[in-house]
Parts: C-alpha cells; structure tokens; sequence
C-alpha cells in the first residue's frame, strides 16, 4: 500500500502540469504576458514621433493645438504651415533689406564720419604760444601743414574732400614785442574773396579715403587779392581757422574753388581749436621762429648755419635770397680807382692833375 501512494504522489507530481489547475493558471500566466506586450508595444508606440501621441508633442511643442480629428484634411495642413512659417519670418523681420525704414544708409554714414587730425601734439605747441603763417603775394605753403585721418565713410560712396580757411572773428591784430602778445588792433578789412581748396586726389570713394592719411601740404597762403593760381586769398594780421568739409558726391554740384562751401545733409565739417593761427609777412614771435625751423623738415640748412648763432642775425643769414650788403671802400680801393681813371685820361688825352 505504501509503495502504491508514493507512486501515486509521485504520479500526482508528474501529472500536475496537465491538471485542471495547472493549465487554468498557464492560461492565466500566458493572457497576462500577451497584455504586457500589447502594453509594451502601446508605450513604444507611444515613444514614436510617427505615431499619434507624436504629432501631438510635435505640435505642442511649436505652440500649436492640433486638429481633434486624426484625418485632418489638407486645407488645414497648409493652414499650419503657413502660422508657422510666418512665425520665422517675423523672428527675423529686422534683418531684411528696408526693414528699418526710408532713411538711406548713407545719411546715416554723414553722422558717423570721424575727422581726426594728425600732428597734433606739434599743432599743440604752436598754439601755446601762438601760431604764426606766412602770407606772400606768390603764395607760401603751411607749416605745420594740415593733416587728417577719416574714419566712418561709405565704402561705396564718393566723397570730394576741401578745405577753406574762415576768420575767427572781425578784428585785426598787432604783436606787442615787450609783453610777447597779440593785442587787438581794430577792426578787421574788408572781407576776401572765398576760396577753397579740393583736394587733388578728389572725386574718390570712401575706402580709398579711409586708406591714407589726407594731407593739405600743397595749399598756399597769399595776401594777393587778384590771385588767379587757387590760392586761398587772407588779410595779414588776421586769425582764422582752419575748416575740413567732407562733401558726398550727390551734394557737389554747387562745389567750387572760388565759392563759399555747401551746406547740407551731405556735407560734414570739422574744424581743430589747436590749428587757429594769425597771419603776418614776417614772423613776430622769436620763439615761432625758432620752432619752425627745428621742426620743418625742410629748414636743415636753416639749422646747420645757425648752430652757433643767436638771435636775428643767425636767422637773416640762412635765407637763401639773402645778400650780404656792398663792403665798406678801404684806402686801397680808392688808389685802385684813381689809378683806372687816370688810365682812362690819358688814353682820351686829358692832362692829370
């Protein structure tokens, strides 16, 4: 009997898996593994940006509501196209061509336009103690001369670059040579003629400006009022003042040498406070004097001759057109004379005393 139920348990052991209560529980255990896959397989299609809870995030994402219906129709698709491109659009409005307005861009580079003068340390020291310019009736250039670098122009634009010269104001002066000072004089002559110089390398575009330093070295000063060579025509004893006008080309119709500069939009003046000096026919000032020829490039035999002299006379000999004056006549001279006259008597016949 023993032996037949341990066969029995043993058989109950074995055959439990095709029991009733065994193929109830797989069947159990195999529906529950099927629901965790659809599970599984709705989260993934949950996951993908093909599937339905994708165009949803997508949309979301863009700051749009999607249509309820899944078989959204095509007008509505271009609808949405359209809201979103016009959203990139307006993120980059101010970017496009005219998107800032009528004003032209070289209006606005007239006000960015930057006149920097060089040499102005040299221009500085003149004009602590008083700059001085030579006038001649052939006309004399400036020392220092005018310099300036631009910055700010259109590239693409063309500019005429001048220069006039106005007074200061509407006296004249004289120099009081105990106290080292210009004193007002009087009343100033009468006006001269305008005159402006363009500058030789004018009509150009901005980048070839903004390229090199602007020079003025050619201008001539003269005190002839019926100068015809372009010189810029000024009253001796007079101050004035240095302008630099940058002119677009579309405002240069009315530019000419011998009348006053434009004014307007296109126009742009700057003028230095350091470079304001008196007109004289001979230098007043000693010490003008001294820094002129120490700083001019061009008066190195004015300072090899005068090493070792002072004052004025050191200065009147290194002029080039200067001339020593007829010597005084020694005894000698006058025997020598005699005797060529008395030659010359006696060849005519006439008896010598």
């Amino acid at each position: 009997m023993s032996e037949r139920r341990r066969s029995a348990v043993a058989l109950s052991s074995r055959a439990h898996a095709f029991s009733v209560e065994a193929l109830i529980g797989s069947n159990k255990k195999r529906k529950l593994r099927d629901w965790e896959e659809k599970g599984l397989d709705l989260s993934m299609e949950a996951l993908s940006p093909a599937g339905p809870l994708g165009d949803t995030e997508d949309a979301a994402a863009q700051g749009l509501e999607p249509h309820p219906d899944s078989e959204q129709s095509t007008g509505s698709d271009s609808e949405v196209l359209t809201e979103r491109t016009s959203c990139s659009f307006d993120t980059h409005a101010d970017l496009g061509p005219g998107a800032a307005g009528p004003v032209p861009a070289a209006m606005s580079s007239m006000e960015e336009i930057q006149v920097e003068l060089q040499c102005a340390d040299l221009w500085k020291r003149f004009h602590d103690i008083g700059t001085e310019m030579i006038i001649t009736k052939a006309g004399r250039r400036m020392f220092p001369a005018m310099r300036v670098k631009i910055t700010g122009l259109d590239p693409h634009q063309q500019y005429y670059i001048a220069m006039d010269i106005v007074p200061v104001d509407n006296k004249r002066y004289r120099y009081v040579y105990h106290s080292s000072k210009w004193m007002v004089a009087g009343n100033a002559d009468s006006p001269v003629p305008p005159r402006v110089y363009i500058h030789p390398d004018s009509l150009a575009s901005g980048d070839t400006w903004m390229r090199q330093v602007v020079s003025f070295d050619k201008l001539k000063l003269t005190n002839n009022e019926l100068d015809d060579q372009g010189h810029i025509i000024l009253h001796s004893m007079h101050k004035y003042q240095p302008r630099v006008h940058v002119i677009r080309k579309d405002f240069s119709s009315d530019l000419s040498p011998t009348k006053p500069v434009p004014v307007g939009d296109g126009v742009k003046t700057f003028n230095f406070p350091e470079t304001v000096f008196t007109t004289v026919t001979a230098y007043q000032n000693q010490q003008i004097t001294r820094l002129k020829i120490d700083r001019n490039p061009f008066a190195k035999g004015f300072r090899d001759s005068g090493r070792n002299r002072t004052g004025l006379e050191a200065i009147m000999e290194t002029y080039a057109f200067w001339r020593p004056p007829v010597r005084t006549l020694t005894f000698e001279d006058f025997t020598t004379m005699q005797k060529q006259q008395g030659l010359g008597l006696w060849w005519t016949g006439v008896e010598r005393f």
